[in-house]
């Protein structure tokens, strides 16, 4: 009985987690964005060779942003 209460709480107010695939077009603004969701303010980027990777947290949802770079050549 215990597990099972403390499952349900959990479910209701535990941390969720999400991932949050980011693509679109080479210098469409995919890690501006992400930095902005991150660190509150847009910060000057360079083009993304490969992927970046961040946590951003927000209420109770935890998300893992992949940002993809959008050049042919990853």
């Amino acid at each position: 009985m215990g597990l099972t209460v403390s499952a349900i709480f959990s479910r209701i107010f535990g941390k969720k987690q999400m991932r949050i695939l980011m693509v679109g077009l080479d210098a469409a603004g995919k890690t501006t964005i992400l930095y902005k969701l991150k660190l509150g303010e847009i910060v000057t980027t360079i083009p993304t060779i490969g992927f970046n990777v961040e946590t951003v947290e927000y209420k109770n949802i935890c998300f893992t942003v992949w940002d993809v770079g959008g050049q042919d050549k990853i």
